[in-house]
């Protein structure tokens, strides 16, 4: 079923040109919506929580503008199996590299922290192609080994490497001639509250995960948060943004904070980017 699926279904709709493909997310975006209200009531309460001063008539706009945008999402990263280095050269575009540059031509590693905004996918797969560290990106591999092949396999096919969660710890210790970067996907849901730093985030008590601060200040790797902007179907600009170059020296809490701080202000600049199907508010710090 897993080989059925991925080469006569995944693999031929990944190769249809672009056009094709977001006439099928246009479908896709009424199917999700209107027949099966995939997640209707969590991203209702996601977005009513997070904008409480928003009428039901634009909540209701919102919400229909994310599913477009979430189809999108799923199309792109069904491309994503296909895409060409020049396909995602013109997609992709990287504004302020140089930031980044800087600290490799000096020799130091950092810590890329993002969130869901945006296409993170074809932002982090574009990344090696222009950036002179070493890229990884810390992933949660999928219980189908097969999927989690193709998955590894897409991700990583021009250059960025996949860290299983469980072993980042062992990678910030190994040494590497090159320098490094690791990226961190910093705003789910953490499992255990009383593990998490809590902030208050769109309106809400929430909880962060506080590796990347936790990994950040251990081997003082400078931190630098992803921002990814949305110009029209399919193109995006990834901007970093400084948040410590020593992370050692900043009081606990400090870099998350920086952290959901720039996520915030994406999101309330353009909320319909965000990730809304995710439970996002679904444990509490009791």
């Amino acid at each position: 079923m897993n080989n059925f699926l991925y080469y006569f279904i995944i693999l031929p709709l990944s190769y249809l040109n672009t056009n094709i493909l977001y006439l099928v997310s246009n479908f896709l975006a009424f199917v999700l919506s209107k027949l099966l209200k995939y997640r209707y009531q969590i991203i209702t309460k996601n977005l009513s929580k997070s904008f409480p001063d928003k009428t039901k008539g634009e909540l209701h706009k919102l919400r229909n503008t994310f599913y477009h945008h979430f189809s999108d999402l799923i199309i792109e990263s069904l491309k994503g199996f296909t895409i060409s280095e020049n396909q995602i050269k013109k997609k992709i575009s990287i504004k302020n590299k140089e930031m980044l540059n800087d600290f490799a031509l000096k020799g130091q590693n950092v810590i890329l922290i993002g969130g869901h905004f945006n296409n993170w996918e074809m932002s982090a797969q574009k990344l090696p192609l222009e950036c002179k560290h070493e890229l990884f990106a810390i992933y949660k591999p999928l219980s189908n080994k097969f999927f989690d092949k193709k998955m590894k396999s897409s991700r990583g096919k021009f250059g960025l490497k996949l860290i299983p969660m469980k072993e980042t710890k062992n990678y910030f210790k190994t040494s590497n001639a090159k320098p490094r970067a690791i990226i961190f996907g910093s705003d789910q849901r953490p499992s255990n509250p009383k593990n998490a730093h809590w902030i208050n985030f769109l309106n809400q008590d929430t909880g962060f995960l506080f590796g990347a601060e936790k990994y950040a200040k251990e081997f003082n790797w400078p931190v630098i948060y992803v921002s990814i902007q949305k110009l029209k179907r399919g193109h995006y600009d990834v901007n970093f943004e400084l948040i410590t170059s020593n992370p050692s020296i900043e009081p606990s809490g400090k870099i998350i904070e920086s952290f959901a701080s720039f996520l915030e202000r994406d999101i309330i600049n353009s909320p319909q980017f965000w990730l809304w199907t995710h439970n996002r508010w679904k444990i509490n710090r009791n």
